[in-house]
């Protein structure tokens, strides 16, 4: 039997084996997801400097309470306005191991309808 702990530690190597593909820049900086069980975050970093230059989560005051899927797209949707307030248009997707289903995909395709290209 699978336990969570070893669910969560296959996609953490799932997460390292990508992550050693991809990187962020300020000019495309990569977009992060970490997805918990009661909520979504999205953050957009420059690996370069180590800086995050924009981030949403269900936390934020401006998402409402709806089913998780439709906080997710309203995340997305959110961090894309935050990353065009400050110019960025083109950003790497870092799934951060998960599958791209469900949250993931809602919160990715939010973005990419709000303007976020990648």
């Amino acid at each position: 039997m699978i336990t969570k702990s070893d669910k969560n530690k296959v996609r953490q190597h799932r997460h390292t084996r990508v992550r050693g593909k991809i990187s962020g820049t300020a000019e495309r900086p990569r977009l992060n997801v970490y997805r918990s069980n009661k909520n979504i975050y999205a953050q957009l970093i420059d690996d370069v400097a180590g800086v995050t230059l924009a981030s949403a989560s269900t936390l934020d005051a401006a998402v409402e309470t709806a089913p998780k899927t439709e906080q997710a797209a309203k995340v997305g949707a959110l961090v894309a306005e935050r990353a065009a307030s400050k110019g960025i248009v083109d950003v790497v997707f870092d799934r951060g191991g998960y599958l791209y289903h469900g949250r993931v995909q809602a919160l990715a395709e939010a973005a990419r309808e709000a303007g976020l290209k990648f």
